[in-house]
């Protein structure tokens, strides 16, 4: 270790630090002066009470609800890092981890073909060696058409991923990169001509890929999206002439879907993803990415592999989280699609707290956090307690395992029949996956609870929000997608709040108390702010109409306790706006949006 050189460096913003800490003294004196104000109300004397005690006591549980919130957000704010990699480090491309990508979709008729399939050949564009990159596509609905659109990209990825290299493109997206003006008019003569030449290949893949969709639409569906066998096909086998330019295998997987068994939404999806991958590559690492999240950075790979190739990091670190950002996002942003607050403020505290939890998408982690690791003198019952009856399976779970499944360019014909049995819906049945081992499946947000198990075992995660976006993705512009969205997540965080898994009860084993509270905080958020919303919604209007007063007249000294905490949160949220890089405008479009739920007291 003399020689050690960091891959990567943290630092903690230390003005960020004083600031939050001094706004949080300063708030929680303010708002021990409303309670005081409150509380002051049931000392009276009865004969001074003019006011109805029930309306006044409902006002302060909701006052005392969003304060419990707010003081749960000051736990990320304690102590925000942001992070710097040096992919210049890296070890040479032949001691460098394999890397399987995971692309998830699951209905071709909601999600864009063309946009799944640029994630796709965005995935196999990355400047990482090609034969340790596999990319898998999940294709959840079975259906034929995601299957012939995944080998029309196969075969314009064999021209699209030399183009990529030989001229360094800093674009993977095809779509992307064709739709905006880079490099159009830079370059010789022969790199013109070679780019025009791709981008009529990229307009005929998109031509077919939609005949292929519409031929879909009018014909009759050869598989039930909720009733199929599974399907697993290594897209490369049926190419026999040898290209130029190697590229990473591409591998399409549907598995078995019957109405008698619970699929277990998109975390069932990953785990199929997770035995089927160890036949086929047995990454050490593993890509997990929504299937319109392409990438947008062809080194985000060697990036994240900063963290995990450390000497000092990887064994400790179980995944790498890179922020969500959308390219359809419009100037106002009237919804707050692009999840500001979460991706700029929130989780740069959550990871100087001990990591952020896994969110959903674009994050690097660790086949070992998922399975665990074992050897060879490991108890093989117990294993098949745990794991499945699957002996070839098995064997993948042994650290020097190293997988077969590609011999001379063409598939193992049995092991792919074993792949099979493996993406079968009866498979899981009497074995611990999705409670203990994979990721799992208490609720539709299988990230947030398997990143809060993970932590609890004494993993790390860190958070890396490089300059350059590093993926891409299509957000929600519309009330009905936004409220879909957010009720799902709103749904999944409550069942976790009123659950035995509330991490109040479950944890913490590894965890630090400030930890503990960040996940706290975005599990309880939304029930904390549903039932005060319900009192601010109701009580004061009420109260309005029948003449009760709830709050003092201006000319009371007790109306600045009100007037401070207004404005020191106005404040606080311009800084944070100041201090991201945003304009007014965001401010101003997001107190549009989050003023009706928080009129009072907006402290998040």
């Amino acid at each position: 270790m003399e020689n050690y050189v960091p891959m990567h460096e943290c630092r903690v913003h230390k003005i960020s630090i004083i600031v939050n800490r001094t706004h949080a003294i300063l708030h929680s004196i303010a708002i021990l002066f409303l309670i005081h104000y409150r509380l002051s109300f049931f000392f009276q004397h009865p004969p001074n009470i003019t006011i109805p005690t029930l309306p006044w006591l409902l006002i302060f549980v909701s006052e005392l609800l969003l304060c419990l919130a707010w003081l749960l957000t000051q736990f990320y704010r304690w102590r925000p890092v942001y992070r710097t990699v040096f992919p210049e480090r890296l070890p040479a491309d032949d001691k460098l981890p394999a890397i399987d990508v995971f692309i998830c979709t699951a209905d071709p008729n909601k999600e864009p073909s063309v946009e799944v399939m640029n994630t796709v050949i965005s995935a196999m564009a990355l400047d990482y060696p090609p034969e340790k990159l596999h990319v898998y596509v999940s294709d959840d609905a079975g259906s034929d058409a995601t299957l012939r659109c995944t080998k029309e990209a196969w075969n314009f990825a064999r021209y699209w991923v030399p183009f990529c290299r030989k001229y360094g493109l800093v674009t993977a997206c095809p779509d992307v990169y064709f739709s905006s003006s880079e490099d159009s008019f830079k370059g010789s003569s022969e790199f013109k001509a070679e780019r025009k030449k791709m981008e009529e290949k990229y307009e005929i893949l998109k031509q077919r890929i939609r005949r292929i969709v519409q031929e879909n639409h009018t014909d009759v569906p050869v598989n039930n999206k909720l009733d199929h066998s599974s399907i697993i096909e290594v897209i490369n086998e049926y190419h026999k002439e040898k290209d130029e330019v190697k590229i990473p295998i591409l591998v399409y997987v549907s598995r078995e879907k019957r109405p008698s068994h619970h699929h277990n939404f998109k975390a069932g999806a990953l785990n199929v993803l997770l035995r089927v991958s160890a036949m086929i590559s047995n990454s050490p690492y593993i890509l997990v990415l929504d299937c319109d999240m392409h990438c947008n950075d062809p080194t985000l790979a060697r990036q994240a592999m900063c963290y995990h190739c450390d000497p000092q990091t990887s064994q400790s670190i179980a995944f790498v989280q890179f922020p969500q950002t959308f390219r359809n996002i419009s100037e106002d942003d009237i919804y707050d699609s692009q999840l500001r607050f979460v991706f700029k403020i929130q989780w740069h505290g959550f990871d100087g707290a001990g990591g952020p939890t896994i969110s959903g998408t674009n994050f690097y982690i660790k086949r070992e956090a998922l399975l665990g690791s074992f050897s060879k003198q490991q108890d093989l019952m117990a294993l098949k307690r745990s794991f499945g009856p699957s002996n070839d399976f098995i064997k993948t779970l042994v650290e020097d395992y190293k997988p077969c499944f590609i011999k001379d360019g063409e598939s193992s014909r049995m092991l792919l029949e074993h792949a099979n049995v493996l993406a079968s819906c009866s498979y899981e049945d009497q074995t611990t996956w999705g409670t203990k081992v994979g990721f799992l499946y208490f609720c539709v947000l299988e990230d947030y609870f398997t990143g809060f198990t993970l932590h609890r075992k004494g993993w790390k995660s860190v958070y890396l929000y490089p300059k350059r976006p590093q993926f891409l993705g299509i957000s929600t512009t519309n009330f009905n997608e936004t409220s879909i969205q957010w009720t799902r997540w709103i749904s999944g965080l409550t069942s976790v709040t009123i659950s035995r898994f509330c991490p109040l009860i479950c944890g913490p084993l590894k965890m630090s108390l400030v930890h503990l509270m960040c996940y706290l905080e975005v599990a309880c958020m939304p029930f904390l702010c549903c039932l005060s919303v319900w009192g601010f919604a109701l009580i004061p209007q009420l109260c309005l109409f029948n003449g009760i007063p709830l709050y003092p007249k201006i000319s009371d000294s007790n109306f600045n306790i009100f007037s401070i905490i207004f404005i020191s949160a106005i404040s606080k949220s311009l800084y944070d706006i100041v201090t991201t890089g945003d304009q007014f405008r965001v401010w101003k479009n997001e107190w549009r949006i989050w003023m009706p739920p928080c009129f009072l007291l907006r402290w998040l």
